[in-house]
């Protein structure tokens, strides 16, 4: 089934299902080109180009009143080690006010600096910067601006604010440019898989970080696949990235990647998705397909994630953490391409999900319920060609934290990328 009778179903089934959805466009100025199906605006502007960057953590405050974002003057390049961009937020009950809350020179254009409000907390946020040859964080109070700097940059916090995980940024800038920061050589960069580097756990309260996975113990685990791509695991650059926690900061997730020299249809690299404790003792091989993409934890055991299994070949899959055999695949027609994907908050039936440009260079935000088999479109966002490669604008959809609210990435066309505010309070109640 195409795309376009994909879309026009669930046109139809939605409305029959749902009589308060009304399948009409809304117009933002500088979107004319997208066609948006729910109450929406555009809550940055230009001159200067705004985005928030991975789908994953936390935009919104516990009362969903405050937005961050990243604001820079350029489009269309790398950024380099002197590039500097302003972390602010948009108050969504001051006529969309943008507020400074700092700087970085620590970012990329997929996931900005790892901006994101602290679990736990309705009034921290932190984010990565770089303080001569060190990344660091910044953990930062909106109200009283007070802050303290963390002497390591996060990947991803843990539900109760209290740890982090993190890997080396400098090694993922070196082997998959734009992921990570520029600005600091890879120390590693000449050894393949060095036992001095790897995956930490971080404490925010004191400041400590501790290795807890290397390469080189990696390097030696054993693979549940025989595959082409593994063949090279030894013998090319190995590097960890999309770390995750669960929903109760039990375990989280990595993706151990490496060159994938003698297979060429997996991206460039071999992947493999484990997830593991805190400690680094309970190691578990979740997907050995080489061909994880986006996921996300449904709870403390379930994952949702793209990939390709031999049971139903490309699609989204739900994995139970260390029970492989509960592995199944989600409706490939009604989510048939690869995107970001996400659960509403307290509404675990819902995914909220998007895809890359199709052959109009549209791209299809939309939610998915998993019991009722409905699709429902929220808008189809136009992306201009010149958004390619590494500076490529995706939506990256973003719930707020009571599921009524959904935050975007978007392209206008004429003011650069900018953030686009969806209200889905009527779409899911």
């Amino acid at each position: 089934m195409t795309d376009k009778l994909i879309l026009l179903f669930s046109f139809f089934y939605s409305y029959t299902l749902w009589g308060a959805f009304n399948p009409t466009t809304e117009k933002i100025q500088g979107l004319e080109k997208s066609e948006i199906y729910v109450p929406a605006r555009a809550i940055t502007n230009g001159p200067k180009h705004h985005w928030f960057g991975y789908y994953d953590k936390l935009q919104f405050d516990p009362g969903n009143r405050f937005v961050l974002c990243m604001e820079v003057d350029f489009e269309g390049r790398s950024p380099e080690a002197d590039d500097k961009i302003s972390i602010g937020m948009v108050d969504l009950e001051n006529n969309d006010e943008w507020i400074k809350l700092g700087t970085s020179k620590a970012w990329g254009w997929q996931q900005g600096c790892m901006l994101q409000f602290v679990p736990g907390s309705d009034s921290l946020v932190i984010w990565n910067d770089r303080d001569g040859d060190k990344f660091i964080s910044h953990l930062f109070n909106i109200y009283t601006r007070k802050e303290k700097i963390l002497p390591f940059a996060i990947y991803a916090l843990s539900p109760d604010g209290e740890h982090a995980v993190t890997t080396d940024f400098e090694r993922i800038q070196d082997t998959r440019k734009g992921y990570g920061y520029a600005g600091i050589a890879d120390p590693n960069r000449d050894d393949i898989a060095p036992d001095n580097a790897g995956i930490y756990v971080c404490n925010l309260k004191t400041g400590k970080k501790k290795l807890i996975i290397s390469y080189a113990q990696m390097v030696k685990m054993p693979m549940l696949a025989d595959d082409n791509a593994n063949k090279d695991r030894a013998e090319q650059k190995n590097w960890f990235n999309h770390l995750l926690f669960n929903t109760d900061g039990s375990r989280f997730i990595f993706l151990h990647r490496w060159k994938a020299v003698n297979k060429k249809d997996v991206g460039g690299f071999a992947t493999l998705m484990y997830t593991s404790d805190l400690k680094g003792k309970d190691i578990r091989l979740v997907d050995p397909s080489n061909y994880t993409s986006h996921f996300i934890w449904r709870d403390k055991n379930h994952i949702a994630a793209w990939t390709r299994q031999p049971s139903h070949g490309p699609g989204f899959y739900v994995f139970t953490d260390g029970k492989p055999e509960e592995t199944y695949v989600l409706n490939q027609e009604r989510m048939p391409v690869n995107g970001h994907n996400t659960y509403l908050p307290n509404k675990k039936d819902w995914i909220l999900n998007d895809s890359y440009p199709d052959a109009n260079r549209k791209q299809h935000v939309y939610l998915y319920n998993v019991v009722t088999d409905q699709k429902i479109p929220l808008g189809d966002f136009y992306l201009a060609p010149e958004y390619k490669g590494e500076w490529r604008c995706d939506t990256h959809p973003r719930s707020s934290n009571n599921g009524k609210l959904v935050c975007i990435d978007c392209p206008t066309e004429n003011g650069g990328r900018q953030l686009v505010l969806m209200d889905i309070s009527e779409t899911v109640k």
